[in-house]
């Protein structure tokens, strides 16, 4: 009887074991489950994060180049170009190839008299956007003329006006007792540009305006309508019809005042004025030959 109790013992001992470790294992799924199925199913793929929205107060600022590249035809080892002075006299201009003056760029610039103060009228190199700045002018004095502030950094330089001519942006830069409103709206209504065929701008001034002359000078400057190769921080070069240029000792400021070594020759009635670095110098006041049609 022992042997059977002690069987049946041990049977019944195997079961609840059994059925204990169906409890806990029970015990222990109950809150895995009940933690699985209280999650929300997750998406099959996790939606792109939206990217950073454009900074709408931020403006792209442009403006065209206020040079002419004029076309060249080879002669030789030279180039040729052919070009219209602000007062409209012709010349065939001819340098080493090695300048590059075509691919310089050329712009006017016109020194005048307005009621007898003295102004210059300049193609900025930049453009437009030089006097703008991506802003709005003062006031308009004609459908071609705005007026926009003193520039920063301008030192005795004033208000700007800025005159459209086509494609070309001229600019006026006021100086010492600024012009009154009377004077600036005659020059706007009398200062006349036109664009010739070939691409160069021609001035032409009535009014109180007169426009400055091959030769004049204005405190040891010259002042003269004149023609600019370059310009920011390249080299430079001014040609400046001159009449009796070998007695004539002024300079184009411009020129002067860019902080480099200047030479300068004349070639017939033509001042030739470079600044740069020396060999360009050396090239372009041996090789340039400027012929007044």
């Amino acid at each position: 009887m022992a042997d059977q109790f002690d069987v049946i013992e041990a049977g019944e001992r195997g079961r609840r074991r059994w059925i204990g470790l169906v409890v806990v294992l029970a015990l222990l799924l109950i809150p895995v489950v009940g933690l699985l199925t209280s999650r929300d199913p997750e998406p099959e793929s996790s939606p792109a994060m939206p990217g950073p929205e454009p900074i709408r107060s931020l403006t792209t600022l442009s403006s065209a180049p206020n040079l002419l590249n004029p076309p060249a035809t080879v002669k030789g080892g030279d180039e040729v170009i052919r070009v219209v002075f602000p007062h409209g006299v012709r010349a065939e201009v001819r340098y080493p190839a090695e300048l590059d003056l075509d691919d310089m760029g050329v712009r006017p610039f016109q020194g005048a008299y307005v009621d007898g103060s003295y102004r210059q009228f300049v193609a900025p190199y930049g453009g437009e956007i030089e006097i703008t700045r991506g802003g709005k002018p003062i006031r308009n004095y004609a459908a071609n003329v705005s007026l926009w502030p003193r520039q920063a950094g301008s030192g005795s330089q004033g208000q700007v006006l800025l005159f459209t001519f086509e494609e070309w942006r001229l600019a006026m830069y006021d100086r010492g007792v600024g012009l009154t409103f009377e004077q600036r709206r005659d020059l706007a209504e009398n200062l006349k540009g036109r664009v010739t065929k070939d691409g160069y701008l021609v001035l032409s001034a009535g009014g109180s305006t007169r426009l400055t002359k091959p030769g004049d000078v204005a405190d040891g400057e010259a002042v003269g309508p004149q023609l600019w190769f370059g310009g920011g921080a390249r080299e430079m070069v001014a040609l400046v019809p001159t009449l009796d240029c070998k007695k004539y000792t002024g300079t184009p400021r411009v020129v002067q005042g860019r902080g480099r070594p200047v030479d300068s020759v004349c070639r017939g009635d033509v001042l030739v004025a470079v600044t740069g670095p020396e060999p360009f110098r050396r090239q372009a006041i041996k090789g340039i030959r400027v012929t007044l049609k």
